[in-house]
C-alpha cells in the first residue's frame, strides 16, 4: 500500500466538526480516513475484548438525525464507551454522513468506540440498497463506496464484553462452537456466501429445536437448545445481537439467554418502531434506553428517488 499523510488531531477534529453538522467530507479527505481507519482495526481480533462500562448498540442504516439522538441519549464520546454491532449504511439517507461519522469516531477514539460488521457492510448488498448510489450521486464516481468497501473487510466480527457478554451482528454458525474457532477466522475478505463468518453477520434465532434454513438465502435460523448450549460452552451469560427490527427497540429470546437489538427508530421512515440501546455499568448491571425518531425539519423530508427491494425489514 502506497504511504499516505495521516490525519493529525486536528484534522480530525476538523472532520468531525463538518460530520456532526450532518455535511460529508471531501473525496480526498474520506480516502485518508479510511487509510487511517484500516491502519486501528487490523490490530483488533475476530473476537475483540471490551471492558464495562459500555453501551451497545444496534442496526443505524443511514439514519444520521436518530444517530445524533442515540448520541444525546447515551452520552457523547469519548465519555462513554459504545459497541456498534454493525449496519451503519443502506437504507437510510445518510449513509455517507452517517458511515464516515462512526469511522471518524473510531479513529479519533479507537479505545473507546469498538464498531462490528454488519451484513450491510459489504460490496454486494451496498450495490443494491442505497449506498452505492448515494456514494455515486454525491460524489460523481464510485471511489468513496470502494473505499469504505474496502475498509469493511477489516472490521472485526465479535466482541466479548468482560468475558461475559458476546455481541455479533446476526447470529451463531453450525460450523463454529468455541469462541477460538472465531478467532482462528480469516475475516479480511469480502463477505462470503457460506461459511462461518456468513453464518455469524446472517443467522437469526428462531421458535425452534436445533437449526433451520434461513429465508434471508444466507446464514441460519437456530433455537434455543443451540443459544444456551453456545452460551454455557463458552462461559457465557448473553448473547447479544442486532440484525432484525424489533418494534419495541430490544427482544429478549430463548428463555433470556440471547437479546436482539435495534437501533433504528421509525426504521425506512415507515415502520413506527422504537429504537433501544443498552447499557452495561461497571457493576455489571444493565439498562435498557428506548427512544423514538428524531424530529426532522421540512428541509431535511427526503423523498425516495429509487425503489430497492424490500428484502426483508
Amino acid at each position: 500500500m502506497a504511504t499516505e499523510a495521516l490525519p493529525n488531531f486536528s484534522a480530525q477534529t476538523q472532520w468531525l466538526e463538518k460530520l456532526l453538522q450532518c455535511k460529508s467530507l471531501a473525496e480526498e479527505d474520506v480516502k485518508t480516513l479510511c487509510l487511517k481507519a484500516r491502519e486501528v482495526l487490523q490490530t483488533e481480533t475476530n473476537v475483540q475484548h471490551v471492558s464495562s462500562p459500555v453501551t451497545l448498540v444496534g442496526d443505524i442504516h443511514g439514519q444520521w438525525y436518530d444517530l445524533i439522538e442515540l448520541f444525546a441519549i447515551g452520552g457523547a464520546l469519548p465519555n462513554t464507551n459504545y459497541v456498534f454491532l454493525g449496519d451503519y449504511v443502506d437504507r437510510g439517507y445518510f449513509s455517507i454522513e452517517t458511515v464516515s461519522l462512526i469511522v471518524a469516531l473510531k479513529v479519533r477514539y479507537p479505545d473507546r468506540i469498538h464498531i462490528l460488521r454488519g451484513n450491510h457492510e459489504s460490496r454486494q448488498i451496498t450495490q443494491v440498497y442505497g449506498f452505492y448510489d448515494q456514494c455515486l450521486k454525491h460524489y460523481g464516481s464510485p471511489n468513496v463506496w470502494k473505499y469504505f468497501t474496502d475498509l469493511f473487510d477489516f472490521l472485526p466480527l465479535t466482541i466479548l464484553v468482560d468475558e461475559k457478554v458476546f455481541c455479533v451482528h446476526g447470529g451463531l454458525s453450525p460450523s463454529i462452537d468455541s469462541l477460538d474457532h472465531i478467532r482462528n477466522l480469516d475475516r479480511f475478505h469480502e463477505v462470503p456466501h457460506e461459511g462461518p463468518i456468513c453464518d455469524l453477520i446472517w443467522s437469526d434465532p428462531d421458535d425452534r429445536v436445533g437449526w433451520g434454513i434461513s429465508p434471508r438465502g444466507a446464514g441460519y435460523t437456530f433455537g434455543e437448545d443451540i443459544t444456551a448450549r453456545w452460551n454455557l460452552s463458552n462461559g457465557l451469560t448473553l448473547t447479544v445481537r442486532a440484525h432484525q427490527l424489533v418494534m419495541e427497540g430490544y427482544n429478549y429470546t430463548h428463555n433470556q439467554q440471547l437479546l436482539t437489538l435495534f437501533s433504528a427508530p421509525n426504521y425506512c421512515y415507515r415502520c413506527g418502531n422504537q429504537a433501544a440501546i443498552m447499557e452495561i455499568d461497571d457493576e455489571f448491571k444493565t439498562l435498557m434506553q428506548q427512544f423514538d425518531a428524531a424530529p426532522r425539519s421540512k428541509s431535511d423530508q427526503i423523498r425516495v428517488t429509487r425503489n430497492t427491494p424490500e428484502y426483508f425489514l
